[in-house]
């Protein structure tokens, strides 16, 4: 293996290096995708298939997800704040400040309820 101190290069140089080194990398690249054609084809084979019906029974790699057409409902409220009772909660996801400071000064979660 060829060992470079890159810091006594020039630019010039530098750049042919990463020049050669990116071509290198796509050959090397080129190289193993045929191996692995290769190699898969002969696992394909040994099967009793071709790489085509293998191909042909894949699922797409990159399968778009179902986006739901249905309007999401707000969850009823479960849990309201005793000094403010606007503030409510429904019981669902982070809980808010005010239940989180009830609870730290002794009220149960019970007391809370709607």
């Amino acid at each position: 293996m060829m060992k470079f101190d890159l810091k006594t290069l020039t630019r010039k140089q530098l750049e042919k290096l990463r020049s050669d080194i990116d071509t290198a990398l796509e050959k090397m690249t080129e190289r193993d995708r045929k191996a692995a054609l290769v190699a898969v084809e002969k696992a394909a084979k040994a099967h009793g298939f071709t790489l085509a019906e293998i191909a042909a029974d894949a699922k797409p790699s990159k399968a778009k997800r179902k986006v739901s057409t249905k309007a999401k409902v707000a969850s009823a409220p479960k849990y309201a704040n005793p000094d403010d009772k606007s503030q409510t909660w429904s019981g669902k996801g982070r809980q808010p400040e005010w239940f989180k400071t009830a609870l730290a000064s002794g009220e149960k979660a019970d007391q809370l309820l709607i």
